[in-house]
């Protein structure tokens, strides 16, 4: 393993500790404070303070994006951060959330870890190195036909201007697939897409922690990740749609048939 990804492991191990330990005073912790946000921002804080610490003893140049604490430092390395991916499924004891680290090098996703501390699943990759699950090699799925896949989705819940285009996606999924999931938590989709536990994956309004980390998994386990026309710019744009190659194309046609004006413009033009 990586240098760099090892202590990306060690961060991300912390800090499931801490999301571990309380998740099983939910009760307490939500009578004591008042308000359920007090206790998500106190246990998000915990838990990305924790990464922050490892990353930076080791690494004490390299910048920062995280989810709670913003945007820091300037270098051609760079931490991408989501502390607990799934908020509100950590709030009501929904046991489906997951710590999501990154690092970017000179903008190019190198390393990822996501790491699910309910079911101790750990996924890793490093670009050129294959994706990993509890050390294990994962691939993305070998289904052909869009007719047989579990898809996953999250529901717009920032950009609600978006929703009646995202309606008419999801319907024209619902009939043209064997499922469509909706676990709350992006980084556990895209890791889960990566092991073949989904075929694919789409999102509109995601945040680049939401992403950066499952999707090197994805593309390091042999699958396609792009924005809602198929190409880069998905951390940019927050609009994001992966799967295998077989499934990402029969994704994107579904999609463009519902593409407004307004999502063709988030998500840019065709690479060259």
């Amino acid at each position: 393993m990586h240098p760099m990804l090892n202590i990306a492991v060690k961060a991300a191990r912390r800090a499931g500790n801490i999301i571990v330990r309380a998740s099983d005073n939910l009760d307490a912790l939500t009578v004591r404070h008042k308000s359920l946000n007090d206790l998500v921002s106190e246990v998000d804080r915990a838990a990305e303070d924790a990464i922050i610490d490892v990353l930076k003893t080791a690494y004490p140049d390299h910048a920062i994006l995280a989810e709670e604490s913003g945007a820091a430092g300037d270098s051609e390395y760079c931490w991408i951060i989501d502390p607990l991916d799934g908020t509100t499924n950590f709030l009501h004891g929904f046991p489906v959330y997951a710590v999501s680290i990154a690092m970017t090098h000179k903008g190019v996703l190198t390393h990822a870890v996501v790491y699910d501390p309910m079911r101790n699943d750990l996924f890793t990759a490093s670009r050129g190195g294959g994706a990993f699950l509890n050390d294990r090699r994962i691939r993305v799925s070998k289904r052909d036909k869009l007719i047989d896949c579990l898809i996953a989705t999250g529901f717009p819940f920032r950009m609600f201007e978006h929703t009646d285009a995202y309606m008419g996606m999801m319907k024209d999924f619902m009939r043209k697939t064997a499922g469509i999931r909706r676990p709350g938590a992006a980084a556990l989709d895209l890791a889960n897409v990566a092991a073949g536990r989904m075929d694919g994956f789409w999102e509109i309004g995601l945040s680049p922690w939401d992403m950066a980390a499952g999707a090197l998994l994805v593309q390091e386990a042999g699958g396609l990740v792009g924005n809602l026309q198929g190409n880069d710019g998905y951390l940019e744009s927050g609009n994001i749609v992966a799967a295998s190659p077989r499934i990402f194309p029969q994704m994107l046609e579904v999609i463009g048939a519902r593409l407004t004006d307004a999502l063709r413009a988030d998500s840019g033009k065709p690479t060259a």
